[in-house]
């Protein structure tokens, strides 16, 4: 079975919530993608969302559009990344989600990028600009590789659509708890934990719920919400403060514990 989907399922039974991360590959190094990859997963995180850097990542805010700006500075490119994922595997099984806009993988090859990923052990892919009714076969695609295929909804997205994306994920649906773009908040909606209610009636797929969750207490009350939380610039932040020093990969990954051990703690 796939890893993201064999990880969120044994949560599901143990009754536990899953905490999914994000950190931009190639920020500040894909060297250090790897220690912090290995590192997270060894502090508790039970999925890691891999951002594939873009040079115009329009869902993203300025956390996030920094960091993919540092790391093809530092001359990440998509095949590194595959590459960094192939290190990462060969020194752990924690689940990978590659995090992509449309153009990489159109330029790489989408039956192509779909065979190496899998090959280099990435676990699933969360393209963001891409509707997955616009374009079927790309979603048909990365399933027949063995990649799941984590779709978004949004608050403004129809029921019928929100069911339409419940039956195209795979692993888990991305709730994207409010409008704009990535970046951390103070609070998250009130009416969250009805939202995501209604997105799961008739459905069996996980719901993961992110975009500006920045604590641990936040990222408990998502979990609580729906099956996980996401948290991605509040790590990505910390990354760009920690950049430099030799402490980096012990900084984040105990950050990602806690916020792990919170996410767990949610019964």
């Amino acid at each position: 079975m796939n890893r993201i989907a064999e990880k969120l399922d044994a949560n599901q039974a143990a009754g536990l919530k899953s905490f999914v991360a994000y950190i931009s590959a190639g920020d500040p190094s894909l060297d250090a993608t790897v220690e912090l990859a290995v590192a997270m997963g060894e502090a508790g995180v039970d999925v890691l969302e891999l951002g594939v850097p873009f040079s115009d990542p329009m869902a993203d805010g300025v956390a996030i559009q920094a960091s993919y700006e540092r790391a093809l500075k530092a001359g990440a490119t998509l095949r590194g990344v595959l590459d960094a994922v192939r290190r990462i595997r060969a020194r752990s099984q924690l689940p990978l989600l590659l995090f992509t806009y449309l153009n990489p993988v159109l330029s790489y090859g989408t039956e192509q990028f779909a065979a190496d990923a899998a090959a280099a052990g990435a676990d699933g892919v969360l393209l963001l600009d891409l509707p997955p009714e616009q374009d079927p076969a790309m979603l048909a695609t990365m399933q027949a590789h063995g990649l799941a295929t984590v779709c978004l909804a949004a608050p403004t997205t129809t029921p019928a659509r929100k069911q339409f994306l419940a039956r195209n994920s795979r692993g888990f649906l991305y709730y994207i708890c409010r409008l704009g773009v990535t970046g951390e908040r103070v609070d998250l909606p009130a009416d969250l934990a009805q939202k995501v209610k209604a997105i799961k009636q008739g459905t069996g797929i996980p719901v993961c719920i992110g975009f500006g969750i920045s604590s641990p207490e936040q990222a408990a009350a998502a979990a609580k919400a729906g099956d996980g939380a996401v948290v991605g610039s509040h790590l990505v932040k910390l990354i760009e403060s920690h950049g430099a020093s030799r402490d980096l990969v012990r900084i984040v990954a105990a950050r990602a514990g806690e916020l792990a051990a919170a996410v767990h703690a949610v019964r």
